[in-house]
């Protein structure tokens, strides 16, 4: 059994994660996660460039989650930063400040970022073919593939695009409050023909070689994902439990779309599920997660709380006892 800690710093949200991995079984034994809205990705759609305000959130943030990783006695520590950061073109000073604090943080790519999260999701559905969607603030991973009873992972295909619920939401969300029938229309047209390239089995073309047959489901993992369904169940306080592994079905999504994107952003704040840092975004959201229903023909969502944060904390732990990783990719890790 081994410890680690694993950071995942994303558009919208930074998050920390404790784990004990059992390594030779290749499984997460107990995972104790840590999430605050830093809201990094700012204006990044905008303006190519992370907002000097955000950054200062973030390494807020991250000192809290060092020091917290430490307490917990793991020996080491993986961090990861993904779509905001890949936007940006001063990501590298926001870099020197977290190596400045022995943190050895990485950019991975979006093709990275969705074989992790494909790896922690299916460990819920061994033996199945699934599609895991992992919609984040400025992209939205998806790939195909199962993980087999003896542990091997075969993914069919990995791919991030560009449509998640910030970019969303400062594309098209962010006129009017609240928004438009105009302005919902936009986000949705956006967000499909974000999508609809990727789903070969609805004769999507961006994959001429992949399996045209369906999955047998589609998993969801993000903010967005585990926020609908705590306001669908009206969860107050948050109850992971009660979140993962529930399901929605699509009209379930278009009445809480209808529902948020209905009123004003104070009021939304207030509802019972919604944090109030996610409150500006979650239409947006809503609108990706929608139409990632529509484009790939599913009438229901999974949602899973075993993400990122699980994928990371398997390949981290095979890395710290230098032994084949579930993945290709191996990280960089920093001693605590």
């Amino acid at each position: 059994m081994v410890r680690v800690a694993v950071i995942d710093i994303g558009t919208v949200t930074a998050r920390l994660a404790v784990a004990d991995v059992d390594v030779d079984a290749g499984h997460v034994v107990r995972l104790a996660k840590q999430s605050n809205i830093v809201n990094l990705g700012q204006d990044v759609d905008r303006t190519g460039m992370l907002r000097q305000d955000a950054m200062d959130r973030l390494l807020t943030c991250i000192d809290g989650y060092l020091a917290a990783a430490r307490e917990s006695n793991a020996p080491v520590v993986c961090c990861t930063l993904t779509s905001a950061a890949r936007d940006a073109s001063n990501s590298d000073a926001l870099l020197s400040q977290l190596d400045a604090r022995g943190l050895r943080a990485q950019v991975i790519p979006g093709e990275v970022e969705g074989s992790l999260t494909f790896l922690g999701v299916a460990q819920d559905f061994v033996g199945q073919r699934i599609l895991v969607a992992d919609n984040g603030g400025g992209s939205t991973e998806m790939a195909v593939g199962s993980l087999a009873d003896d542990g091997q992972l075969h993914l069919e295909w990995v791919h991030s695009i560009n449509v998640g619920c910030r970019r969303i939401t400062e594309k098209f969300l962010s006129r009017n409050d609240p928004p438009t029938a105009d302005d919902l229309a936009e986000a949705h047209e956006f967000a499909a023909a974000g999508f609809a390239p990727w789903v070969p089995w609805k004769g999507g073309d961006a994959l001429p070689n992949a399996s045209k047959e369906q999955p047998s489901r589609i998993v969801v993992t993000g903010g967005t994902a585990t926020t609908l369904v705590a306001i669908h169940k009206h969860l107050d306080p948050y109850d992971p439990r009660q979140v993962h592994l529930a399901t929605l079905s699509r009209s379930d999504v278009e009445a809480l779309e209808t529902k948020l994107a209905g009123i004003k952003l104070a009021d939304r704040q207030n509802i019972a599920g919604l944090q109030a840092k996610r409150a500006p975004v979650i239409v947006g959201g809503t609108v990706a997660v929608d139409e990632l229903l529509r484009q790939t023909s599913f009438d229901q969502l999974t949602c899973s709380e075993s993400d990122l944060l699980f994928g990371m904390s398997l390949v981290a732990a095979a890395t710290y006892k230098d032994v084949a990783s579930p993945l290709g990719w191996r990280p960089e890790l920093a001693l605590l």
